[in-house]
């Protein structure tokens, strides 16, 4: 396998069990599940260790004894095939257990986890199969009227307070913003093995954002660490405010002339230097215009 192919499912299921951690004391969570001796595995097996505790999470709330979750990358759409082939697992799953009490269509229920929204899979849910979708919450979907229930999780749509794992699992997080949120959210975590797989392929599907961001910030933490020092020299409070604010407003500078000069060697075209100096630093076009006019000689 290509060492640059991103393994987005290992990271799926480790960011999926830190948004049910609140409730992890009731819940048993089995990657890879084996349906047979033959290559035939579910993505994600969810078992309540007792049928009757409720889930609060809401990716979790209408879980019953056992749960089945299938994903699908960022890359990947959720396609009539695919739910099928899901569907047929818990069917498989249902008709080969070995437990003594016999696992029943009310004991099943299907996840189906995806990056957008299925318009085709939907329309014929609909108007062959005649199920009414409802939505749950931001980015979750109930399909009713089926012998199993089940629930379609978008990842893009999650609310990032209710979700913010899953919903930062995906390849067009933004520099200058959503990408310095993330490693500090990170940072607390950063010895679970669990926050580690998602981190890992967040940032290395999202690596040439992250590239930006550490151009921009290690301009300006050089000025930024000076002006705070002098700050410091001074010994009263005004002054470290005061050099703070002097610290980040040359270092946004220095930030700027960076990223204009190195996208110019790496002859990125005017229009591509000018959409990132809006994205990165919050600009108006007509003001990373004149940026581009004044550092592009």
């Amino acid at each position: 396998m290509n060492d640059n192919t991103i393994q987005w499912h290992p990271a799926f299921c480790a960011a999926f069990q830190i948004e049910l951690e609140q409730d992890n004391d009731k819940l048993e969570f089995i990657m890879e599940y084996q349906l047979s001796k033959k290559p035939m595995s579910i993505d994600l097996l969810v078992i309540k260790k007792d049928e009757a505790d409720q889930v609060s999470k809401n990716i979790g709330n209408i879980f019953r004894k056992h749960n089945i979750v299938q994903y699908k990358s960022p890359e990947d759409y959720l396609s009539i095939r695919a739910f099928y082939k899901t569907y047929g697992y818990a069917c498989f799953y249902m008709a080969d257990a070995e437990s003594k009490e016999p696992i029943l269509p009310e004991d099943i229920t299907l996840t189906y986890v995806c990056n957008r929204y299925p318009g085709k899979l939907m329309k014929y849910l609909r108007e062959k199969k005649k199920l009414s979708v409802k939505k749950h919450d931001e980015g979750i979907y109930y399909l009713e009227g089926d012998q199993f229930a089940i629930q379609i999780i978008i990842t893009h749509e999650l609310s990032e307070k209710e979700n913010y794992w899953l919903q930062k699992l995906r390849p067009d997080l933004k520099s200058g913003g959503e990408i310095r949120e993330f490693m500090k959210k990170y940072t607390p975590y950063k010895t679970s093995s669990l926050y580690q797989a998602v981190a890992d392929v967040v940032l290395r599907a999202n690596k040439e954002e992250v590239e930006e961001e550490k151009k921009m910030c290690s301009a300006l933490y050089e000025i930024f660490a000076d002006e705070l020092e002098e700050a410091k020299k001074k010994g009263n409070e005004a002054g470290m405010q005061q050099g703070m604010q002097q610290g980040m407003q040359q270092g946004i500078q220095t930030g700027i002339k960076a990223l204009i000069l190195d996208n110019l060697q790496e002859n990125k075209s005017r229009e591509k230097i000018i959409g990132k100096l809006v994205k990165l630093f919050e600009l108006s076009t007509q003001e990373a215009e004149e940026y581009y006019r004044k550092y592009a000689v």
